[in-house]
């Protein structure tokens, strides 16, 4: 199960030697910084402790003010959302729908009101935004010059509001930002398709339209359009100098209800798009190698883990039951288990490491912190293995979590 595991996953170690490549190249490139008018859209729910911070910290933008209009879609709330996200400056609409539920459906809901009620601004493109967010003051004016290169969906580097709080919300930001600089830099480099994860994407408006509004609504939306779409030949882009950051959770239980979403979220889409993401690999004209890399996203190598430790544990208790020579059995299992341990934890650890290192002076956390969460961080993603086997038999359902970190952007960095 390893070998599979390794020969799966392979393509990733090149896409570290290319990561490491492009950040030791640091050519200056010219670039089209032509201005464009952008719709920022934030859906909330019962966000009114952080919301303010956000729009503050879009309306701080080193890009010119006209060009920037915020859009809030306070949905299902039964707080001071709506009234804190319009004192700040924010256009605002209340959505109450309980049939409905969910970031999709509100992002469509504004995508709505958008495209009837100012139409004539004709922006040229969507931003997404979580409520929790915040910007750096760059952000903006680095996406439109990737923006400007002709990709209509383009991502960025996702950090961290609160690294340091503990070993839970550390794994979560050592992930993203391997992700974003591991994953979507390569990609990028390589002219493969980057994908969007959750928040902070800016989507051209002639897109939108094309798709007939936002029409993803899986648990896991931000995966399913970033499927769906390279599916159909588009490429997204990633924006390493646009960044932003974002909280996460810092309780067991929280992090349990929300990784069971996204790994059941995942089985969704590859139960709806595996067969187009195989198609393609094998009979498509455009972005086959992107199918490959978005089938072996959706198809997470816990999963793979979570079968190999089914089989194994299945001999185990066979050998204590008797059903086989015991000692023999049990002595040889033991062994799988802890060699599998000894190299999944390797693994885990040195992409942790690597990414701690190179994005040291990024990651907003005391040094003795930064070096003790890259031991943590295999037993963070370890924990996805029950999260895997869960998420395929139990019903899951999204439901919002609580966001409890003020902090302004000066605050965080």
């Amino acid at each position: 199960m390893f070998l599979l595991f390794a020969l799966m996953y392979s393509y990733q170690i090149v896409y570290m030697f290319v990561a490491f490549k492009t950040k030791k190249n640091k050519k200056l490139t010219l670039e089209n910084d032509h201005p464009n008018k952008y719709a920022v859209i934030i859906a909330a729910r019962n966000e009114e402790l952080v919301i303010g911070q956000l729009i503050q910290s879009i309306k701080n933008q080193k890009y010119p003010k006209d060009l920037i209009d915020i859009f809030v879609v306070a949905d299902n709330c039964t707080d001071n959302t709506a009234k804190v996200a319009e004192r700040a400056g924010a256009i605002v609409r209340e959505r109450f729908n309980n049939v409905h539920v969910g970031k999709g459906y509100a992002l469509n809901y504004m995508i709505k009101v958008i495209e009837s009620e100012y139409s004539a601004k004709e922006y040229k493109g969507y931003f997404v935004f979580d409520a929790d967010n915040l910007l750096d003051e760059n952000y903006i004016n680095e996406m439109n010059k990737t923006f400007n290169k002709g990709y209509r969906v383009i991502t960025s580097y996702r950090n961290s509001k609160n690294y340091d709080q503990n070993w839970i919300s550390a794994g979560y930001g050592l992930w993203f930002i391997h992700e974003a600089e591991y994953l979507n830099l390569p990609r990028m480099v390589l002219n493969s398709s980057c994908a969007v994860s959750g928040t902070g994407f800016l989507v051209h408006a002639n897109l939108i339209k094309e798709n007939g509004g936002w029409i993803h609504h899986l648990l896991t939306e931000d995966i399913e359009f970033s499927v769906s779409q390279i599916i159909k030949g588009e490429k997204f882009g990633y924006c390493r100098n646009a960044m932003f950051y974002d909280e996460q959770p810092v309780t067991f239980e929280q992090s349990w209800h929300q990784r069971l979403r996204w790994a059941k979220g995942f089985y969704q889409v590859f139960a709806k798009y595996g067969s187009g993401l195989i198609r393609n690999i094998f009979l498509g004209r455009l972005n086959k190698f992107s199918c490959f890399d978005m089938t072996m996203t959706i198809m997470p190598a816990m999963l793979i883990s979570s079968i190999s430790m089914m089989v194994n544990g299945s001999f185990y208790l066979a050998g204590i039951l008797g059903l086989f020579d015991g000692k023999e059995i049990i002595h040889t299992t033991t062994m799988v288990f802890l060699n599998s341990f000894v190299w999944y934890y390797g693994i885990l650890f040195t992409l942790g490491f690597i990414t701690t290192v190179t994005e040291w002076k990024k990651i907003h956390c005391p040094a003795w912190k930064k070096i003790a969460y890259t031991f943590t961080f295999p037993l963070f993603m370890f924990t996805y293995i029950p999260i895997s086997i869960v998420a395929l038999f139990k019903k899951v359902e999204w439901k919002p979590i609580a966001h409890t970190v003020v902090k302004s952007i000066d605050e965080v960095r």
